[in-house]
């Protein structure tokens, strides 16, 4: 008489096969991870998109120079008060800054761009609050008292001038003291006005770019 088999005792019955566990959940981990390294590396180039491209509607004919963010980060400033508390230009965060870099003995270059930040603030208008003015001090000398109370607003700050030469592009030639330069709300360099700027140009590359922003 034959043995009677039955399948569940066949070494190949599938009912023996242990389960695989489920792969789905790890696929997706897989996927987040990837997506959130993908994100941290594409952020400077999206950030230098957004600051080219901005003024892009009326085909970029802008007075200003514009600056690549991705190749001049902000750095750690180690900027001061004048009264020497710490402060990090990112404290401003949100606005647009119009900023300058000069000694503290203000020349004739230095007080005509301080004049200009204020009336270009100014000729903005209703979106005048959207925009803040900062004169990094590249000594530790004191300030003329009449200075500061005629350009009452503007920010004051204390930065070594070696740190700014590192971060600041200067045209062929000249001085971080000679331009004026953007910040946009996200704390990324992106523009440059040339040394003795035409006022008129400053103001409409500005109101494009306040315009274009829904940020700051």
């Amino acid at each position: 008489m034959e043995k009677n088999i039955q399948p569940s005792n066949l070494p190949n019955n599938p009912v023996n096969k242990p389960v695989d566990k489920p792969i789905e959940p790890q696929r997706k981990s897989g996927r987040v991870k990837m997506l959130l390294i993908l994100a941290v590396c594409l952020t400077p180039v999206l950030a230098s998109y957004f600051t080219y491209y901005v003024i892009k509607p009326t085909a970029r004919t802008n007075y200003g120079e514009l600056i690549d963010p991705a190749q001049y980060p902000m750095p750690q400033l180690g900027a001061a008060t004048l009264d020497g508390q710490p402060v990090a230009l990112d404290a401003y965060k949100g606005k647009w800054l119009l900023v300058q870099a000069a000694g503290s003995k203000c020349d004739a270059l230095c007080r005509d761009k301080l004049l200009v930040m204020r009336q270009e603030r100014l000729m903005q208008g209703k979106e005048m609050d959207r925009i803040e003015r900062v004169w990094l001090i590249t000594d530790s000398e004191p300030l003329d008292t009449v200075l500061i109370r005629e350009y009452d607003g503007t920010r004051m700050l204390r930065v070594k001038r070696e740190v700014l030469e590192k971060w600041l592009p200067v045209a062929t030639g000249g001085r971080i003291d000679d331009a004026i330069y953007v910040v946009d709300p996200l704390g990324n360099l992106m523009m440059r006005f040339p040394k003795n700027a035409d006022h008129a140009k400053m103001k409409k590359d500005i109101a494009k770019l306040l315009t274009a922003s829904s940020i700051g």
